[in-house]
């Protein structure tokens, strides 16, 4: 019998959980849905990541302002994926920011990324019809951007680590608190989606910065909050591996003559040991070796994905 299509069969809703890492510093889970968080400055608060629609950033902020009534003036979205952007009009926040490549990802492959994710994750789309339209960023950086949180609050550093799950990915970091929210760049305890991804920046040069700042609580895109150095530095290993695993796995059925379909049977069965279990694991994996696939290829940029190219890809590396 075939697998139901992406997540479209799972319309369970997930437990959310709030944690409050160090005071005004807050991250939301919700059992491998994408997690959010926000950071208390003086007399502001920045909001980091926006959800996939309108009404599920809005049961997002109800919690947030049971511990905090200050103003949203920062918004700042990690990559362009429509789960993490298109939820944004419900903060009302004056600023919003992103990397540059962001920006440009939205303008070139927005609208077939909404469409694309919608299909592969409708239970996430809450009140689809909230959505006024393409999230765009309004302050865009190449490079390192810092927010000062005035008073004795320290700074909150945005930076650019390099091509990874997308070609602009950024990371929140709060030396202060030695606390890092890493966007979907690191899974605690999740499938890694790669189907934009560069896998070989990532595994490597990419993650060596995001380990470099040296985190002892760290929130990943999906799955557990990382609490202590040594499980964020465990969360990060594993992603490594993950990737690592894919590389091997798709580089040795190339070199062997084999298809798209002999990869992706031989990256399940090398990850699903240990990774199987964990969410979207079956949802991400056709998708993971399909765009690996490519960039072993030669294809330098992420095929942009569409409906129609989500449902033949699956279909073709189904049993």
């Amino acid at each position: 019998m075939p697998r139901p299509f992406a997540s479209s069969a799972d319309l369970d809703d997930k437990a959310q959980t709030l944690e409050v890492l160090a005071d005004g510093v807050y991250a939301l889970t919700a059992e491998g849905d994408p997690n959010i968080g926000a950071v208390e400055g003086e007399d502001f608060l920045v909001c980091f990541e926006a959800l996939a629609t309108p009404a599920a950033a809005r049961d997002w902020l109800t919690i947030l302002r049971a511990h905090t009534d200050k103003p949203i003036r920062y918004l700042v979205l990690s990559h362009y994926h429509a789960v993490r952007t298109l939820g944004a009009s419900a903060f009302q926040a004056p600023v919003v920011i992103a990397h540059d490549r962001t920006r440009a990802l939205i303008a070139e492959r927005g609208a077939q990324d909404w469409e694309s994710e919608y299909g592969r994750m409708p239970r996430l789309f809450k009140e689809p019809a909230t959505i006024p339209g393409l999230t765009w960023p309004t302050l865009t950086f190449s490079s390192t951007l810092t927010i000062d949180l005035g008073g004795d609050r320290g700074d909150l550093d945005l930076a650019y680590c390099g091509r990874g799950h997308t070609e602009g990915d950024i990371v929140a970091w709060l030396p202060r608190r030695r606390i890092l929210f890493a966007g979907d760049l690191v899974e605690t305890q999740a499938a890694l989606y790669t189907g934009d991804a560069f896998h070989r920046d990532w595994a490597s040069g990419t993650l060596d910065h995001v380990a470099s700042f040296g985190a002892e609580t760290l929130v990943g895109g999906r799955g557990a909050v990382a609490h202590g150095r040594a499980a964020s530095r465990a969360a990060i290993t594993q992603t490594r591996d993950f990737l690592k695993t894919m590389l091997r796995e798709v580089g040795g059925a190339r070199q062997r003559g084999g298809t798209l379909k002999d990869a992706f049977t031989a990256v399940h069965a090398a990850l699903a040991p240990a990774y199987g279990g964990w969410p979207i694991f079956e949802h991400c994996l056709p998708f993971d070796v399909s765009r690996l696939w490519d960039e072993l290829d030669g294809v330098e940029r992420p095929r942009i994905w569409t409906a129609e190219r989500d449902r033949e890809v699956w279909a073709q590396l189904q049993d």
